[in-house]
């Protein structure tokens, strides 16, 4: 079972199941910041009882991304060692941060979008023009409530400038925060259904002009920091009213001077969850329809 965003037959966003390859409404939920306000035990009850509508055929169904209304989503850094190793190796001028923060008490946790800047499975992601060093990050996302309760899991792809944020720390937000700069989907796996989200591969794949750029594989055995103490910190001192996604950090990087290109296509798989497809594009120009009235979301070309 899938909980996902799409378009229904009239056209309008909805909020639904997919499962045997049917896509199920969720009655009275028009949006899925809507639906994480309701207890987590009434979502799942909502989620079994629409298995008996007959639905349509998921093959004839866009699907939107998982972030909608209110929703923001937040990302945590250096969770893994690779990514250690990795921010460690970009930055000749304060390498040292990085190590700290991987064993402190605090996580490091920043803001990465709000809902109307993510992009979904099948559309683009952007790198910035003025960055020589660009990476998809693979990570493992949470979709919580707002009281803080796991609904279920995602896939993010927290693309970030290297050479921004190596240059200075300082200049993270500037390294993950633009149009372009979040991909989320392609749908939420139920918390109920995933017995063990440290226990979940990934693979991600660069492709470029029909071949395989780049690939690597992990799992989210090696996540440094218990997923409780991340949404925990999020928590602390923050309110969400529409619920947030939380992701929850990368173990797969790139090694340098490896950089994405306009037109590599970027697929991200994790084990239960499915796989999150994007197309790379320069600069912010082919993203403007993200910020148009559209109620569904629709690019100029589709």
């Amino acid at each position: 079972m899938m909980i996902v965003r799409y378009v229904d037959p009239s056209g309008r966003p909805a909020v639904g199941v997919e499962s045997d390859g049917r896509v199920r409404p969720l009655p009275g939920h028009d949006t899925l910041g809507g639906l994480l306000r309701v207890p987590l035990a009434d979502i799942r009850s909502a989620c079994e009882a629409s298995l008996r509508d007959p639905g349509v055929d998921a093959a004839e169904v866009r699907l939107l991304p998982p972030v909608d209304s209110r929703m923001e989503v937040w990302a945590a850094g250096v969770t893994y060692r690779r990514s250690r190793e990795a921010r460690v190796e970009e930055s000749d001028k304060a390498a040292d941060v990085y190590e700290l923060v991987y064993d402190a008490a605090r996580p490091e946790l920043f803001f990465k979008s709000v809902a109307w800047r993510v992009t979904g499975d099948g559309e683009q992601v952007a790198v910035r023009r003025d960055s020589e060093t660009n990476v998809p990050e693979p990570e493992l996302a949470l979709v919580l409530t707002p009281a803080g309760e796991v609904l279920g899991y995602t896939i993010c792809n927290d693309v970030s400038s290297r050479s921004i944020e190596g240059e200075n720390p300082l200049y993270l937000p500037q390294a993950k925060v633009y149009l372009g700069g979040c991909a989320v989907g392609p749908a939420i796996r139920p918390a109920w259904e995933v017995p063990d989200p440290r226990a979940l591969g990934m693979e991600m794949r660069i492709e470029r002009r029909g071949e395989v750029a780049w690939r690597g594989s992990a799992s989210t055995a090696e996540l440094h920091r218990s997923l409780d103490d991340l949404v925990e910190h999020l928590f602390r001192e923050d309110l969400f009213p529409d619920g947030v996604v939380l992701s929850t950090g990368t173990s797969l990087v790139p090694d340098l001077p490896t950089t994405l290109l306009a037109g590599d296509r970027v697929s991200i798989r994790i084990d239960e969850i499915g796989t999150l497809r994007s197309e790379v594009c320069r600069g912010k120009d082919d993203l403007a329809w993200l910020a148009g009235d559209h109620p569904d979301r629709r690019p100029p070309s589709a």
